[in-house]
């Protein structure tokens, strides 16, 4: 492992427990857990509800006060608490006012509460790159006309090497539902300086790449090959800027997740499933032929389980 990715290692390691000082579960969640396990009547689930939404307030009602706020009968009061465990309303309050009271006492320490543990903070990054690519996708015209350009090309050659071979691999899965010659590189190299040459001479002329961190040099002699072939270039990646995008035609820029010692990839993931999208609708009667002779042979073949 380098050390930049060592490094990242250890400032990411999972630890147990809360990332919050108070070691309990949220009240709604607590509360939750307490009523989760009986079978509650609809009246009784009523109870659990008012509860769960009001219990600073409601743990410190009686028995009539809480029946008329739930709109239920004193007796339903009593019956629902021995039906979640405890000898009669009382006990129940009692557990209920331990809860508020705790929730009311860390109160102040809201923002403190706020503060996600490794993992979220990990999903929140994520979040963060979903949004800047729903805003970059506002205008879908530029994803609409990359996606009818690969699919009119004829082959269409898609290369991803080292940790993005993965996402290459997905992208020409897919792509071959509905593209009759979909060539996928994920070796660099002689090899993939052969598969783009012979790319362009069976008259492919478009050729989608991705590149992820930690970037590599045979990626980039890749693209410089593909440009010299006169093969065009498309290119998934997480810079808008850069050596890479230099030899590219045009450029996807979705951020990565890096937050864990791996990256994550949930951005570029969805873009990639848009310029599919694309591709699909740039030709759609090509499209359904296609669709429909796969799931033929899929029937006939068993391929799926039933569901």
């Amino acid at each position: 492992m380098s050390s930049p990715q060592r490094a990242r290692a250890q400032a990411s390691a999972i630890r147990s427990g809360k990332a919050v000082p108070e070691a309990e579960a949220a009240p709604s969640s607590r509360l939750r857990a307490l009523f989760d396990g009986p079978r509650l009547s609809p009246g009784q689930r009523r109870i659990a509800q008012y509860l769960i939404e009001h219990i600073t307030e409601a743990a410190f009602l009686s028995i009539t006060e809480l029946a008329d706020r739930a709109g239920v009968s004193q007796p339903s009061v009593t019956r629902f608490a021995t039906a979640v465990g405890f000898s009669g309303y009382p006990a129940l309050r009692e557990r209920l006012q331990s809860i508020a009271l705790s929730t009311l006492a860390a109160a102040p320490d809201a923002a403190e509460e706020a503060r996600p543990n490794e993992l979220q903070a990990a999903v929140d990054a994520e979040i963060d790159n979903l949004e800047n690519l729903r805003r970059d996708l506002a205008d879908p015209g530029r994803v609409i006309e990359i996606g009818r350009a690969l699919s009119q090309s004829t082959p269409l050659t898609v290369l991803g090497l080292r940790i993005s071979g993965s996402l290459a691999e997905y992208f020409a899965y897919a792509a071959r539902r509905i593209h009759p010659d979909v060539r996928l590189v994920t070796r660099g190299g002689s090899v993939a300086y052969d598969a783009l040459l012979q790319s362009r001479e069976a008259g492919g002329t478009w050729l989608l790449a991705f590149s992820m961190p930690r970037h590599a040099h045979e990626t980039l002699t890749a693209l410089r090959v593909a440009k010299s072939a006169g093969l065009r270039v498309a290119l998934i990646t997480d810079l808008a800027l850069g050596p890479l995008a230099d030899e590219a035609d045009v450029v996807f820029a979705s951020g990565t997740g890096p937050r864990l010692v791996f990256d994550s990839y949930a951005a570029p993931g969805v873009m990639s499933a848009a310029l599919l999208q694309a591709m699909t609708d740039a030709d759609p009667e090509r499209t359904q032929a296609r669709l429909d002779e796969y799931e033929q042979g899929a029937e006939q073949h068993a391929f799926f389980l039933k569901d």
